[in-house]
């Protein structure tokens, strides 16, 4: 199984943010089979959150490989 790919992430942005838009404004919001509403606030906060760190990650090609320090060859 393949990861998420930086278009998809972006993507899934772009769909969280423009639910916060929505609810701010008093409106009800859907992704998929979800709706969502000002009392869903935090959970939309959070998927941003999570979303924006996944656009981020993938963007710098960082991609949570291996990372080593310190090594003294031998």
């Amino acid at each position: 199984m393949a990861g998420i790919t930086l278009a998809q992430a972006e993507a899934q942005l772009t769909a969280w943010l423009a639910a916060s838009t929505a609810v701010s404004q008093g409106q009800a919001y859907t992704i998929g089979t979800r709706s969502l509403s000002r009392a869903d606030a935090k959970e939309i906060r959070e998927q941003i959150k999570f979303w924006d760190s996944q656009v981020k990650r993938l963007a710098d090609g960082s991609g949570g490989g291996i990372r080593a320090r310190g090594i003294t060859p031998v």
